[in-house]
């Protein structure tokens, strides 16, 4: 499983296998937080042209995804999900950097996230990659179970 090869490029979120791949992402947020502080964009509002949502696939199949969303100033990440069995591959990781990549070639000053308190690894991921926490943006609610974070690309 670790040797195998993984591809991380820009697709379109509409398809079956990347649906599923959004559904069990859903299933595990609204198993931790309530509805309520579930932010998820759904595949409507993936496809727009200010959105690059990227698939991470190993051997072919859908393991991975994250999607960069152009806003005002900075791009936020959204809908980042690798699957259970694609754990301990890094794809986290080269999700998060891919997604740099694209910011940093567009001359993006910034990205920022939500996430929540009960998703440590997704944390510690984050600080890993340079991001450090910031107050609310956006339309977001200022307060837990939110976590905000951002990281100055300049």
């Amino acid at each position: 499983m670790h040797g195998a090869t993984v591809v991380i490029a820009p697709e379109a979120p509409n398809q079956p296998e990347v649906i599923a791949l959004l559904e069990a992402g859903d299933a595990y947020m609204n198993a931790l937080y309530p509805p309520e502080n579930n932010y998820m964009l759904d595949v409507a509002d993936l496809m727009v042209p200010a959105i690059t949502f990227l698939v991470a696939r190993r051997e072919g199949e859908a393991v991975g995804c994250a999607a960069l969303a152009r806003r005002q100033g900075y791009a936020e990440i959204k809908r980042m999900w690798v699957t259970p069995q694609a754990r301990g591959l890094k794809l986290g990781r080269r999700l998060l950097d891919a997604l740099e990549t694209l910011a940093r070639g567009e001359g993006i000053p910034a990205l920022k996230l939500e996430a929540g308190h009960e998703q440590p690894e997704a944390m510690g991921l984050y600080r890993a990659a340079g991001f450090r926490e910031c107050s609310a943006f956006g339309d977001y609610p200022e307060g837990p179970p939110s976590v905000f974070m951002e990281k100055r690309l300049g």
